[in-house]
Formats: C-alpha cells, sequence, structure tokens
C-alpha cells in the first residue's frame, strides 16, 4: 500500500469505528460483532503505525489509552463552572419555585435531571473534534485531562450532523456500578485495599499519568449543558435532544433520566419517583437537578456569586440509621492485611439488615474517635458495604473507653507491621499464619487459578484443621484414605476430588502462577510474565530492570516479585510442585501437519464446532498465519454467522477464497 492508498483507508477506518462505537457505546444498537470491531481498530493501528504522518489527533485508536501525562496543566474556563445550590427538603424546592416565578411573568416551564454522582468535566470541540477536556477545579480554572477522557467510549472524538463550529459541552464522568465491582475484586485478588466508593474511584482514575490504565478501568459519561453555542434553540431541554443527534450521549427520555414539566406537582413527581427508583440504576446519583427551561428566563433570572438562579439541586438523603456498636473485630486476609470490622446491633437500612460495618483501617477508627459501646451514625451510599459516618458524642458516657488499634496478630499473635507509605497494617507470619494459609490455598484452587472442582472452603478448613495441608503443594500428597476419613466427605466426592487435583496438573503455567498468590500479581499481570519469562525459573531469576520492561510491570510489581522469590518457603513450594507434575513453563502446542504452509487464513464470525480461538489455533499448529484483516496477501477467509459487511465485501473485491467452517475442517483434515 502506497501512502496516498494508506491517507484514504486510514480516513475510511477512522469514520467506520468512530460511527461502530457511536451505535455500540451510546445507542445501544451495535451492528457488527465485538471481535470485527477489534479487528477494524487492529488495522487502523497497523497502518497508523506504518504512517503516522496520517493518524488524527482524535483517532479511535485513542481510546486504549497509553499516553503519559506527568502533570496536568491548570487550564482557565472559558465560562465559569459554577455548581449549583443543594436543598434537602421540598420545602425549599417550593421556595425556589415561587422565588423564580416573582421574576418570570410568565408561563415557566422545569427541567427535571439526574444529578449523577462524578466528576464534573468541560469538553471543547472545534469543526467537530474533541480539543480540550477540563475539570471543574475551583470554577475557574480546572485541569486538562484530555488524553484521559478521549479513552471514555461514550464521550465522542469526532461529531456527527449539523454542529456549531466552536462549543463547549458539560456533564458527569462516572464510575457504572459493575466496573467499581469489578475493579475491586481484582484488587482484593491482588492483596490491593478495595476501593471506597465509585465518585471517588472515579475522580481518581481521570487523574492518573498513564491512560492505558484510564481506559481499563471502564469510565462512562452523561453529557448535557451547552455552552458557547449561538443556534435557534429555545431552551436546555431542547438542546439537550440536539446534542444528541451530533453524537454526544444525553440523558434519555424513554429512560426518564429528564423531564419537562411546568408545575410543581410535575417536579414533586420526578422527585419521588427517583427517590425509590434510584437503588435500581446501573450508576449512583445524589439527587435531583431542576433547571428553568428557557434560555431567555435563564437569562432574566441571571447568577448570584457562586450559583445561577435558574437552576437548583436537590439532594437525596443518604441511607443513614444510627445503632450501638457492640465491638471491632480483626480480620486477616491471606496477604496478612488486618481490616477492622465494627459489630453493631442490628439495624434495618435501605431494605436490609446491617449488622457490620467496614472500619477499613486504624487511621478511620483514629479520625471518628471511636470509643466501645458508641452510638454510631452508619450510611450505605456508594458503598459495597455499610460504613460508619459518624458518632452521636451525646450518648458516649465517662465508661466507653477509646479503641486502640490491635498490635498483635488476632490469629496467631505475630507482632503486626505497618509498611511505609501504606494504610493498613500486616501480620508478617506468612507461613505459620491460619487465615494466611488457608487463603492462599484458597486462592490457589479458585477457579481462575487452578480450579480444582469440589474443594470448596470448607474442606480446606477440614483438611487444615486435620493438619493434612499447610500450603498449596500439600493438596498433591493427600490420600483417598484421608480424604473420606473427613466428615460427610462419601467416597465418590473423595474420588472425584482426586481426579480434580490431578485433573489441576495440566493448567497453563499462567494460571499456576496467578494461583502462587504473588501480592500484586493477578490474572493479567501472570499472563504478561509468563509471555514475556516463559518458564518460571526464569522469573526467578530475572533482575529489576528486566521485571520492569515486562508491559504493565512498574516498580511496586516488581519488587513484591523478587520478594516473593527471596522466601526459601516459596521457592521449596515452587519445587514440589514442580515435582508433582504441574507446568512452570508456556507449552509449545505441537504441530499438526504444514497442510496450510505459507497460507495466511482470516476467522471472521461466530462458528458452531470451534470457537474463533480454536480455529486460530488449529490453523497455527497446521503450519498457517492468522491474519488480523483481509487483504491482498489472504489466501483464505473462514467466514462464520454474523461476519461483518465490510469484511465479506473486501474479500470479495480482491477476490479471496471464503470458506465455511465445514470447508476449513475438511481441509485441514485431508
Amino acid at each position: 500500500m502506497n501512502a496516498e492508498q494508506a491517507k484514504i483507508e486510514i480516513e475510511r477506518l477512522t469514520d467506520l469505528i468512530h460511527h461502530h462505537n457511536y451505535l455500540y457505546y451510546v445507542d445501544s444498537n451495535p451492528e457488527i460483532s465485538d471481535y470485527d470491531f477489534d479487528m477494524l481498530l487492529l488495522k487502523l493501528q497497523e497502518l497508523e503505525k506504518e504512517f503516522p504522518q496520517f493518524a488524527y489527533d482524535n483517532s479511535p485508536t485513542k481510546r486504549v489509552g497509553g499516553d503519559i501525562t506527568k502533570k496536568f496543566e491548570t487550564v482557565e474556563h472559558r465560562f465559569p463552572m459554577l455548581s449549583l445550590s443543594n436543598s434537602y427538603s421540598e420545602e425549599e424546592i417550593v421556595d425556589w419555585v415561587n422565588r423564580v416565578k416573582k421574576i418570570i411573568d410568565e408561563e415557566i416551564e422545569y427541567v427535571c435531571e439526574l444529578k449523577y454522582d462524578g466528576v464534573a468535566i468541560g469538553i471543547r470541540y472545534e469543526n467537530g473534534q474533541l480539543t480540550r477536556a477540563v475539570t471543574r477545579g475551583d470554577g475557574e480554572k480546572g485541569e486538562d485531562v484530555t488524553n484521559n477522557v478521549r479513552t471514555i467510549r461514550s464521550v465522542p472524538l469526532k461529531l456527527k450532523g449539523d454542529f456549531p463550529e466552536d462549543f463547549e459541552i458539560r456533564g458527569e464522568i462516572f464510575m457504572p456500578q459493575k466496573q467499581f465491582q469489578k475493579l475491586n475484586s481484582e484488587r482484593e485478588e491482588i492483596g490491593e485495599t478495595p476501593f471506597a466508593n465509585p465518585r471517588n474511584t472515579a475522580s481518581g482514575t481521570l487523574k492518573l499519568q498513564d491512560s492505558k490504565i484510564v481506559a481499563e478501568r471502564g469510565l462512562d459519561s452523561y453529557l448535557y449543558g451547552l455552552y458557547g453555542v449561538n443556534h435557534n434553540l429555545k431552551g436546555h431541554f431542547e438542546a439537550v435532544n440536539e446534542a444528541g443527534n451530533w453524537g454526544f450521549k444525553v440523558p434519555s427520555v424513554k429512560n426518564r433520566f429528564i423531564e419537562k414539566t411546568n408545575s410543581i406537582e410535575g417536579i414533586m413527581d420526578f422527585i419521588h419517583y427517583w427517590d425509590k427508583q434510584r437503588e435500581n440504576l446501573e450508576f449512583e446519583i445524589d439527587g435531583i437537578v431542576l433547571k428553568v427551561n428557557s434560555y431567555s428566563q435563564q437569562q432574566k433570572l441571571g447568577f448570584t456569586a457562586k450559583s445561577p438562579r435558574w437552576a437548583i439541586a436537590f439532594k437525596f438523603k443518604a441511607n443513614r440509621v444510627e445503632t450501638k456498636l457492640l465491638e471491632v473485630t480483626y480480620q486477616v486476609g491471606r496477604t496478612g492485611a488486618i481490616t477492622p470490622v465494627a459489630n453493631l446491633e442490628p439495624v434495618s437500612l435501605g431494605g436490609t439488615t446491617v449488622k457490620r460495618a467496614s472500619l477499613h483501617n486504624a487511621d478511620q477508627i483514629e479520625k471518628l474517635d471511636l470509643h466501645q459501646g458508641d452510638f454510631v451514625f452508619v450510611e450505605k451510599g456508594g458503598e459495597i458495604i455499610p460504613k460508619i459516618v459518624g458518632i452521636n458524642e451525646q450518648k458516649r458516657t465517662e465508661s466507653n473507653l477509646k479503641i486502640e488499634f490491635i498490635v498483635d496478630c488476632p490469629e496467631c499473635q505475630t507482632k503486626l507491621i505497618r509498611r511505609e507509605g501504606e494504610a493498613q497494617h500486616y501480620c508478617p507470619n506468612e507461613n505459620f499464619c491460619p487465615p494466611q494459609e488457608k487463603g492462599r490455598i484458597e486462592h490457589f484452587i479458585s477457579r481462575k487459578a487452578l480450579n480444582i472442582d469440589g474443594l470448596g472452603v470448607e474442606t480446606i478448613d477440614l483438611l487444615y484443621s486435620k493438619g493434612l495441608i499447610r500450603n498449596c503443594a500439600d493438596l498433591y500428597e493427600i490420600t483417598f484414605e484421608q480424604i473420606v476419613s473427613l466428615d460427610r466427605m462419601a467416597e465418590k466426592s473423595a474420588d472425584n476430588l482426586l481426579k480434580s487435583i490431578e485433573i489441576s496438573k495440566e493448567i497453563p503455567f499462567e494460571r499456576v502462577l496467578f494461583g502462587l498468590g504473588i501480592r500484586f500479581v493477578g490474572e493479567t499481570v501472570a499472563k504478561k510474565l509468563a509471555k514475556q519469562f516463559k518458564n518460571i525459573d526464569s522469573i526467578i531469576s530475572a533482575s529489576y530492570d528486566e521485571l520492569i520492561q515486562t508491559e504493565e510491570i512498574g516498580e511496586k510489581i516488581a519488587i513484591s516479585v523478587q520478594q516473593y522469590f527471596l522466601e526459601e518457603s516459596n521457592l521449596e513450594i515452587i519445587n514440589r510442585l514442580k515435582n508433582k507434575g504441574l507446568w512452570f513453563q508456556i507449552r509449545e502446542k505441537e504441530k499438526l501437519s504444514a497442510i496450510l504452509e505459507g497460507k495466511t487464513i482470516v476467522v471472521s464470525g461466530t462458528f458452531e464446532t470451534f470457537s474463533r480461538d480454536e480455529l486460530k489455533e488449529l490453523i497455527d499448529r497446521n503450519g498457517g498465519k492468522n491474519g488480523s484483516s483481509v487483504s491482498g496477501n489472504t489466501d483464505y477467509l473462514v467466514a462464520g454467522v454474523n461476519m461483518g459487511p465490510a469484511k465479506l465485501k473486501k474479500a470479495t473485491d480482491l477476490g479471496v477464497k471464503i470458506i465455511s467452517e465445514d470447508e476449513f475442517i475438511k481441509l485441514i483434515s485431508s
């Protein structure tokens, strides 16, 4: 492909991917499969790498991140980014409506919207292209987070339709609940402290220096406030609808995320509806925003020094109750992290009975000035579990003694340590502290690691209490007689468990590496290490510099990996597992034939007999080369159901031979 052809193809792919991105993330109506979308993106990445002079600043490849921002530039807002006045009662809303009516002596329409609990953002577009994204900051100045905002799939990089030449749109960036829970699960897997709530996590994510990590976190947005737009739209409601036509993800009337009314009754109906329904949303809201719709009426109402008179926020009351603190207990995780837990008198909160609340760490206990027997205020807002937010000091008596964080491990009585720069205390007795020993075994047998069926938490407790296991290597030495002698363990169950343990010896190296439970080495990092170093011995002997040169491995992970392999007990376990036949090196699949030697084959669509990955493996094991996209060098296109029409057309235009899954199977079978 020459330069002129590359330029045309990059432009075509850029527009096509922007179109499909809008259909998927904004319109929720995709036309092509995830695989075909990824293949389009990969093709564009390859072309931009070969012809960087033709890559656009707002290329869809920016979505995956990779830019590093050492310092976020402070930028002055073109239009002040004022905050709204808050109200906490319906009476205050009625007062606001009456104040508006005193100034506006004509029919008034109000717009009701959700108050998204995220990070306010202002995004500038020039000639339909995203040029800058700035946080609220102090309202006059904010921080330029453009590189990070470009990774958010629901924020358009290029607009469509009849958009203004130069304007700004404002809205909220947030972290969906599912993404927040997934992120916390991953953090707990690698021994990290879970994040507190989606709002703070979204804010922190937007300030990360590495935009690639931002891309992986799955932030989302709703955009709705237009500034610097000169057009014939009469009000805010109409402007939001028009912004949707330009490609923005805006609040939907269909979902009742936005509504127009001309009465206080309509406003209250919207507030009451979402006060009940907010628990069912996929993201956090903390109230309702009310605005006078008409731009001309907004202009008459004007502003106070801090906020517009034509808008107000109604804040929902947090799900908050008062109950008595019975005691603080301490949990020991598999990494030795100590988590304090408040045990409470049972109380109803948000439809559930609450008996426990997180205290996170020693700093939190100190900040609350917590005493034995205190009456505490508990909230369940954006938290995964309830949280103590305050103390009713009026009910405290002199007999309530101040709670001091423990100094010894509650399980093994070892003196606790607190590493510099970390909030949590740790028990350093890794090899003889029961919860740590059992926790590491539970992690080792988990689904994403060795996936040993029939071996749950209760069975591990039994085996441990009988002195049959102390680490994961011991699992491969237990006998049928030992297992069947356990309570509630029948002969068939014992036999199935031993078979499952035997099957686990075939688990690939990267999952075994993950199963070892090295701190900060999650599923993805384990795959990167396995791919880079090929076997366990190379990882053990790797220098710090070699480790940090690996993709996604930073200083913290590199140090943790080296410290793990400095422990003789860990090396002993690895050697025992090696001797039992577990995989500690990347397995090269044996070649089946050379029938596809010299052939480039592209796989697209979904199939009945094999998955796409299995078909690609068969291509590789029969001597062929897997192509990422159809080109003049492609010999075969294996076409499945729901294959992308663009790929099919290109293959037809280029004269590439298109075969079905059955024809491919016959080809390699011959």
